[in-house]
């Protein structure tokens, strides 16, 4: 059983945690972004900030290993639901469901007499089935989906259905002036202070900023204009050199190349630069008023005397999200318009960010939110596991910047170790870092100690400064290479010929993680993106045919109509 830490023997600390969606490793301030944070700066200042904190590259992965402390695929959620192959949905590992006892951080801090709340995006497993007020919270208000609209129940896929939001299990309707970041802070105020002020609270926010769609409210949108106009080749420069003069990256970080299907910013013309430019904006002023809305929780909490005894956790699930809303092949593009205009969406440049509007940064500026990385969100490279980490509170010194890796897993045992709470370590997946919160280390785990990751393919071991990884397709190309973290975080120089003995041993250490945790190996072609294209037809075929083959009608009987006028006027007599 962990031991106590004397800073919980005698007042236990209320526990704030929120979660950020799709936020890259240099997006907020305090990390180099452009996006105003002053909340989550303060917090950084006050407390510890980790360079090397990872996460799965898939949102609903990440969270069951936040919550449980275990490897995704020990809770049976090895993947998304939407990416989930039917191979794998009969393995345990791939379930998408939760038993019962399926033990949480929530379940068990309220065992130990904590107050549990959750607002704010859930989206773990199977839609419906793994619902918080099952597992430990006392008080649940969330969208139970990977994303929707933040002003309503509008999904961001096509073809899907509306977003479901549940309130303690129950279905619920979102009010009529609904925008996310801001209700969710007000819900989690409401639960905070309907509980009993004697008694320590768990509070969950998880945030749908900033998944697609992208939207904030217009003041702060305008507040970035001209911010992006540089373009996102100058600007990933500029974040580069930002990290390393902040000292979250080596000075020897060679910056990674991107992808050749990235554009180049002078491609655009002036028009395409201007929208491009604005999807930033939308995108920074969602960052900044989620912050500034958690920052009225912080004042709140200040106000009613809580906070000097509140951890307060800010991070993001995975790297940033590199989807788009269009597609450069004029005939799909033309039906993702016209699928747009069957759901009532306003996608012109005018309305980004705001009702109604479907906005997303693209992996251009994907690549931005993570530079110095390489790639993104739904990859194994560190800008799809790497992402901000700040951790301020009772028992957190300010340490400034903590270069120890961290995986996802270890914040269950931390936070439960900061309540004071006893748990079985060997059964987790994660270790805690309550030392290197207290500054009693500096490292978490010994140098011949590694940690794995796998999702739909995508694969990496982590052991000291060593990383092993396999990117799937369609950016990467599904093969296994070494690269030396402390020089060279960009993963631009693979070491694996250079050092045949290591790559071996480590790769050995990968397949006994897999088989452990109940990795199924997928083929290269079987690549996430790819099972989300094939799922998300069997709904749209369905869904919009009747309108494609009233179009095809309605073009044909036009045709017809202008064949029998052309052949009245020939056969008409000449006067």
């Amino acid at each position: 059983m962990a031991a106590l830490p004397a800073f919980a023997q005698e007042t236990r600390p209320n526990i704030l945690v929120v979660l950020f969606d799709d936020v890259g490793f240099t997006g907020f301030g305090a990390y180099g972004g452009d996006a105003r944070t002053p909340a989550i700066d303060a917090l950084a200042q006050q407390g510890s900030l980790f360079s090397r904190y990872y996460t799965s590259p898939f949102c609903g992965p990440s969270r069951a290993m936040m919550l449980t402390g275990l490897d995704n695929h020990q809770t049976g959620i090895g993947t998304l639901v939407e990416s989930v192959t039917p191979e794998q949905l009969e393995l345990p590992g791939y379930s998408m469901l939760w038993d019962d006892d399926q033990a949480t951080i929530a379940s068990l801090l309220s065992a130990a007499g904590y107050q549990t709340y959750v607002t704010g995006k859930w989206g773990i497993g199977a839609k419906g089935a793994n619902l918080p007020d099952r597992f430990g919270f006392d008080r649940s208000y969330v969208m139970d989906s990977t994303g929707g609209s933040n002003y309503d129940h509008t999904h961001y896929l096509p073809g899907y259905p509306e977003v479901p939001w549940y309130e303690d299990g129950e279905p619920v309707r979102l009010p009529e002036d609904f925008y996310s970041s801001r209700n969710l802070v007000d819900q989690m105020i409401r639960y905070i202070d309907e509980g009993n002020a004697d008694q320590p609270f768990f509070g969950f926010l998880a945030l749908q900023a900033i998944h697609i769609p992208v939207q904030a409210p217009a003041e702060f949108i305008d507040r970035y204009d001209g911010v992006f106009d540089a373009g996102w080749d100058v600007m990933r420069e500029e974040r580069w050199q930002r990290t390393m003069q902040l000292g979250l990256v080596p000075p020897t970080t060679t910056l990674a190349p991107v992808h050749p299907d990235h554009r180049a910013w002078d491609d655009l013309s002036p028009e395409e630069q201007a929208v491009a430019a604005r999807a930033m904006q939308v995108n920074a002023g969602m960052i900044e008023a989620a912050d500034f809305h958690i920052g009225r929780l912080l004042d709140h909490l200040e106000s009613t005397g809580q906070l000097e005894n509140t951890i307060v956790v800010v991070t993001s699930d995975n790297g940033a999200e590199a989807g788009v809303i269009g597609l450069e092949n004029p005939v799909v593009d033309l039906l993702l318009s016209g699928i747009h205009r069957i759901e009532g969406l306003d996608t012109s440049p005018e309305n980004m960010g705001l009702p109604g509007s479907l906005t997303a940064i693209g992996p251009e500026w994907a690549s931005v939110e993570v530079s110095p990385f390489n790639l993104y969100k739904f990859y194994s490279s560190e800008g799809g596991l790497r992402v901000p980490l700040v951790m301020a509170g009772p028992g957190v010194n300010v340490t400034g910047i903590q270069d120890a890796p961290v995986h996802v897993a270890d914040l269950m045992p931390t936070l439960l170790d900061a309540a004071g709470v006893a748990y079985d370590a060997d059964a987790l997946y994660g270790r805690s870092i309550l030392p290197l919160l207290s500054g009693a280390t500096t490292e978490n785990r010994g140098p011949d100690e590694s940690f794995g990751f796998e999702v739909s393919g995508n694969a990496a071991l982590y052991r000291g400064n060593w990383k092993l990884v396999r990117t799937a397709l369609p950016r990467g190309d599904f093969t296994w290479r070494l690269f030396d973290l402390s020089v060279d975080p960009g993963e631009t120089t693979d070491l694996s010929a250079d050092n045949p003995e290591l790559f071996a041993e480590l790769r050995a250490e990968y397949e006994a993680y897999a088989a452990e945790t109940g990795v199924l190996e997928l083929g290269p072609e079987d690549y996430a993106e790819a099972q989300v294209f094939s799922n998300l037809l069997e709904k749209v075929i369905p869904k919009y045919w009747p309108y494609l083959a009233g179009l095809v009608l309605s073009l044909l009987t036009g045709v017809y109509v202008v064949f029998r006028l052309v052949r009245s006027m020939v056969r008409r007599p000449a006067a």
